[in-house]
């Protein structure tokens, strides 16, 4: 019950029965002291029935600013991650009461599979979303988080999205290229590095719209039972148990790489490093970055494809930060919450 209407009982009830009292008490020879009395206990009343009314208030969310991290961090050890995942796995009772609808938990896969292959390897279990990436030689290309309920169609849908995007990143690449004027030597490498990210982008561009084997891990729901039964199916690498994710809008997942075998880190990149972009350069505007995973807990729902890495920014980055990692390798090494900034 609300403040407002606690106080309008109040009024409806005691306050009559207070003038009355107070009515016959001041006929006596006590008047005096008897009228500030009653009106202290009134005000007294109303206070702490205010005072109860908003301590009963609803609490918010206590989540708000908070952010999980579930996966291996880069630099970390992938075996010791998945023997730690493995052993969390098995700790778990056979059944959890307070999670009515599971426990959520990141399926890492042990190579890039079809939309329709991840399906047949996750088989029943509920599915939240799904990480792809165009697995190009000794190229850095963009991790995809993609939201699929139902595997493989919200992941082929998902992913000509994504092709639709590359396309018009891979033109954006080649309208700066050829907005860079003159015949130097900056101007011809920037020119070329401009090119080998159009490349790129066309190069994923048509392995998405094709349907190809780009998708390596999953997040899925489900009782510790069905989670050991995925972790026994030949193709998963691992299942890493997260009882302690609430939201997925405030998880960052952070699967390793199938081709990766030691140590976490972003896949080596073999391309040209990116040049300072010279002054007589005129690159065109760039589109609006996408947001990240770990970009803003909102409590809105997460859209279907959330890139993990942005769209060429207008200049290309300086030299001494072109290896900086473009995959969710990148990452803090802690699973608890921590606060954002």
């Amino acid at each position: 019950m609300r403040a407002g209407d606690l106080l309008r009982q109040l009024d409806q009830q005691l306050l009559p029965r207070l003038l009355a009292a107070a009515g016959r008490l001041g006929q006596g020879p006590a008047r005096p002291r008897v009228l500030p009395t009653v009106a202290l206990l009134s005000c007294a009343a109303v206070l702490l029935t205010a005072v109860w009314a908003t301590d009963d208030a609803p609490v918010g969310d206590r989540t708000v600013g908070e952010v999980t991290r579930v996966g291996v961090a880069a630099g970390d050890s992938i075996p010791g991650y998945v023997q730690a995942a493995a052993a969390d796995l098995a700790a778990m009772p056979a059944a959890v009461p307070s999670s009515g609808d599971g426990t959520y938990a990141l399926v890492s896969l042990s190579a890039y599979l079809t939309p329709q292959r991840a399906a047949s390897v996750l088989g029943d279990v509920p599915v939240a979303a799904v990480f792809g990436r165009v697995p190009l030689p000794d190229r850095q290309t963009e991790i995809v988080r993609i939201a699929a309920q139902r595997l493989p169609d919200d992941a082929v849908a998902a992913m000509g999205e994504v092709a639709a995007r590359k396309d018009r990143e891979a033109a954006d690449y080649l309208a700066r290229a050829a907005a860079v004027t003159g015949g130097g030597p900056e101007e011809r490498e920037l020119r070329q590095w401009y090119v080998s990210g159009a490349e790129v982008a066309a190069a994923e561009a048509t392995a998405y719209r094709t349907g190809c084997s780009c998708l390596y891990a999953a997040v899925v729901r489900a009782e510790p039972v069905a989670l050991r039964r995925v972790a026994s199916r030949p193709g998963v690498r691992v299942v890493d148990p997260a009882p302690e994710v609430r939201r997925l809008d405030r998880t960052v997942f952070t699967p390793p790489l199938p081709e990766q075998e030691e140590v976490a880190s972003p896949p080596r990149d073999g391309a040209v490093a990116p040049p300072a972009a010279p002054a007589t350069a005129d690159p065109v505007p760039s589109s609006a970055a996408a947001p990240t995973p770990d970009a803003g807990a909102t409590p809105s729902p997460a859209p279907p494809v959330i890139n993990s890495s942005p769209v060429p920014s207008t200049t290309p980055p300086s030299p001494a930060t072109s290896q900086s990692p473009v995959t969710s390798t990148d990452s803090s090494e802690s699973r608890s919450p921590e606060p954002t900034s």
